[in-house]
C-alpha cells in the first residue's frame, strides 16, 4: 500500500460530506420565504338599503304645499308655475267660496304676475260688494300672502280650520282634491278671533301625480 491508498477513505468521507453540505446551501437558496405582504381582502358585500313606504295622499300634498308656501312668500311664481296643472293652470278666489267666475292664470300666465300692471277683477269685497280691481301683486299682498303662511299656527288636510259665514265648497268644487289649509286663529285678542285668516291650497290628481289647482283665501265675513 503506497502512501495514498492509505488516505483514500478518508478522501472519500470528505468528499461526501463536502457534497452534502452543499446540497444544504443550494437547497437554502432556493427556499420560498413566506410572503409579507398582505392577502387581499375580500371586497365588502354591498348592503341593500331599505325601501322607504311611498307617501300618502296627504303626506304628499303636505310637501308639495310646503314648496308653494315657500315660492309664494319669495315671490317665485316660476316654482309655482311648475307645480301648477299644465292645462288648467291655478284659480285664485278671494274668499272661501269657489266661483266659476274665479281668475284662472296658467303656468306660463303666472311667471309674469308681479310685473304685469293690468288691473284684474277678482271679485267683489264682503260687506261692500264693490269689485276687487287690483294688479295681481296688489292682490298677493291682501288676498294671497296677507300673512307669512309658513309659520301657520295650524295646517290641515281636508279639514276646514277658519270658521266664517262663507261657504267652503272646495271640496265639491274640486272632485277628488286634496286640500291644504294654513291657518292663524287670530292676531288681536280684542277681537275675540274674529280676526282669523287661512289659505287653502288645493291640490289634484294629473298623469300621476299632485298638481296645484287652486289658492283660495279665507277670513271672517260678514
Amino acid at each position: 500500500m503506497n502512501f495514498l491508498d492509505k488516505y483514500v477513505p478518508y478522501v472519500k468521507w470528505l468528499m461526501i460530506l463536502a457534497l452534502v453540505g452543499l446540497m444544504g446551501v443550494f437547497s437554502a437558496c432556493n427556499t420560498v420565504e413566506p410572503s409579507t405582504v398582505p392577502a387581499t381582502e375580500a371586497a365588502p358585500t354591498a348592503t341593500a338599503l331599505p325601501t322607504l313606504p311611498p307617501l300618502s295622499p296627504e303626506e304628499a300634498v303636505s310637501a308639495l304645499g310646503a314648496q308653494v308656501l315657500t315660492a309664494l312668500k319669495a315671490q317665485d311664481l316660476a316654482t309655482v308655475a311648475a307645480l301648477a296643472h299644465p292645462t288648467q293652470g291655478v284659480r285664485f278666489s278671494p274668499y272661501a267660496f269657489v266661483r266659476d267666475e274665479d281668475l284662472v292664470f296658467t303656468p306660463a300666465q303666472l311667471q309674469g304676475l308681479f310685473a304685469d300692471p293690468t288691473l284684474y277683477e277678482w271679485g267683489v269685497y264682503d260687506g261692500s260688494g264693490e269689485p276687487i280691481q287690483l294688479t295681481f301683486a296688489a292682490y298677493y299682498q291682501k288676498f294671497v300672502f296677507d300673512h307669512d303662511y309658513t309659520t301657520a299656527v295650524a295646517v290641515s288636510v281636508n279639514e276646514r280650520l277658519g270658521m266664517g259665514n262663507s261657504i267652503d265648497n272646495s271640496q265639491e268644487y274640486y272632485p277628488g282634491a286634496m286640500v291644504v289649509e294654513y291657518h292663524f286663529p287670530g292676531f288681536d285678542p280684542q277681537y275675540g278671533g274674529l280676526d282669523w285668516t287661512s289659505l287653502r291650497l288645493v291640490f289634484q290628481e294629473f298623469e300621476g301625480r299632485w298638481v296645484l289647482v287652486g289658492i283660495i283665501h279665507d277670513q271672517w265675513t260678514i
